[in-house]
């Protein structure tokens, strides 16, 4: 397994309003070799907010696959949707990092 880790900055005071928008299922909860999703807010930040979008998959080709398709969807998204009159973003910044699960424990039964 992997885990993919998105970690986005965010203007101060909009990581309760961007979290919300993981709170319903999307696309990837569909996709072959999704195992699951958190989104995590990061606690006593300084400047900036920050959260971490972690998906866990069942290998990198699944991830992979999840991945380019969604760059082919948001490239034609941005062609047919201009930006013209919509809100600033809050967002700062990304950084995703993926990561081999080596280990999981799971509560003793």
């Amino acid at each position: 397994m992997i885990k993919a880790v998105n970690t986005i900055r965010l203007k101060k005071g909009m990581a309760d309003e961007v979290a919300e928008k993981f709170n319903q299922a999307k696309s990837v909860h569909t996709f072959d070799g999704f195992v699951f999703m958190e989104v995590l807010i990061k606690e006593n930040t300084g400047e900036f907010d920050e959260i971490q979008v972690c998906t866990t998959w069942e290998d990198h080709s699944s991830f992979e696959a999840w991945r380019d398709s969604r760059a082919t969807r948001k490239a034609h998204e941005s062609q047919n949707n201009p930006k013209d009159g919509k809100a600033e973003s809050p967002i700062l910044g990304t950084e995703l990092t993926t990561y081999e699960v080596h280990v999981q424990h799971h509560p003793a039964e």
